[in-house]
């Protein structure tokens, strides 16, 4: 996996513990590319830091289902599974902010929360290595299916998209980044995240957006691009 100038070929080229950016709603997928902008003090310092290092944060959602008051909590129980990326951009605002683009490079499993006295949160992790070779399920994804159930989603929802550049998009660039800016909630998000393979992603992605059809119109003011 190359993510930037770094190319990661084993889990012994990943560090044992990663910063992590709780952020439900949030999907960083292997390969593919996530703005954020960052502007709460603890995480400004979390890029700092990152910055100083090995440019290797980890983006995970808050747990589900929690109850109202642990969901409030200052620190929600984490989602199981996550992904790492490394800061391949990075800008500064001038008032404190920071726009920076991080690329994925593998899925994680939490081992489990360290107390490192830092502002932000520390995990120590378990790299799916997987993620680090060729994904071979691409050539299996039934891609006209895809691409049909998508269109059926736009119209649905009257909204606009660049359709020629779904056409020429590799299957893997087209599940991922579809996975990524769906406008789907965070446990189907989760559910993006945790598929085993592309193959499964991309029939995630149509169950889901299948059964979103099914219930009638959602947002109509989005343009999906």
């Amino acid at each position: 996996m190359k993510a930037g100038n770094a190319h990661y070929r084993d889990i012994s080229d990943l560090p044992e513990v990663v910063p992590v950016f709780p952020l439900a709603g949030a999907l960083l997928l292997p390969g593919s590319r996530l703005p954020l902008n960052i502007f709460e003090p603890r995480y400004v310092s979390m890029i700092d830091q990152a910055l100083a290092g090995r440019r290797i944060i980890g983006m995970i959602q808050p747990r589900l289902n929690l109850p109202h008051s642990e969901a409030g909590a200052a620190a929600p129980e984490l989602a199981g599974m996550g992904c790492i990326g490394r800061l391949v951009s990075m800008a500064e605002t001038g008032d404190g902010r920071y726009l920076v683009a991080l690329e994925g490079i593998c899925r994680f499993r939490v081992g489990e929360e360290l107390p490192l006295g830092t502002a932000f949160r520390q995990c120590r992790i378990l790299p799916i290595a997987a993620d680090l070779q060729e994904d071979r399920s691409a050539g299996k994804i039934d891609r006209a299916k895809l691409l049909r159930t998508l269109r059926a989603y736009l119209d649905a929802n009257e909204l606009t998209a660049d359709w020629q550049s779904f056409l020429r998009a590799e299957n893997d660039v087209l599940v991922n980044g579809l996975s990524m800016m769906a406008p789907y909630g965070a446990a189907e998000k989760q559910a993006l995240l945790e598929a085993p393979d592309l193959l499964a992603r991309a029939e995630t992605l149509i169950a889901i957006t299948e059964m979103v059809l099914a219930g009638g119109k959602g947002d109509s003011d989005q343009t999906l691009q």
